[in-house]
């Protein structure tokens, strides 16, 4: 049977008192996350930059997505992103079925959340690993890496499920 996904907060405390150490662990690795990467761009701006043959650390401030796209957005992208940041959070915290899923999502959502922050306070986000061996690369940060692993991650998790399985949390 399919679990409909509601938007009622006492899908959340049903599965606060199902499942508390998923959810405690996915709440702690979305704030790990967070905390890493905004002491990573802490650094950053306060001037440490490093020149590689392979990689530079450098600092950019990106006022749109992966490789600037929706740059055009302006304003409007933060409050967009942080409908999705809402959104998702809010459905791990609720389905059982993206539950299964937790630390996945803990990387995409605390992230999220963390690149998000840069738009709010800082006016875009704060970029700076720059990849130059070989090819040039977009200037990305590890709040973008994380969210890839996380996607990575979920994406084998789905794959490899056995398809008879029901979600187990």
């Amino acid at each position: 049977m399919q679990e409909k996904i509601f938007l009622c907060p006492c899908k959340v405390w049903e599965n606060i008192k199902l499942y508390p150490k998923k959810i405690l662990f996915y709440v702690l690795l979305c704030g790990f996350v967070f905390w890493l990467d905004q002491e990573i761009k802490r650094v950053i701006l306060g001037g440490f930059r490093y020149e590689g043959s392979i990689l530079s650390i450098v600092y950019v401030l990106n006022n749109g997505v992966a490789f600037s796209m929706f740059a055009f957005l302006g304003e409007w992208l933060k409050w967009i992103q942080l409908t999705l940041v809402i959104l998702l959070g809010y459905t791990v915290l609720t389905s059982k079925e993206f539950l299964c899923h937790f630390f996945a999502f803990g990387l995409i959502v605390g992230s999220g959340i963390s690149n998000l922050y840069d738009r709010f306070v800082m006016g875009g986000v704060i970029d700076y690993i720059y990849w130059h061996y070989g090819f040039e690369f977009a200037i990305f940060n590890l709040a973008d890496i994380l969210i890839n692993l996380g996607i990575i991650i979920f994406v084998f998790g789905l794959f490899f499920r056995k398809k008879t399985q029901t979600p187990s949390v």
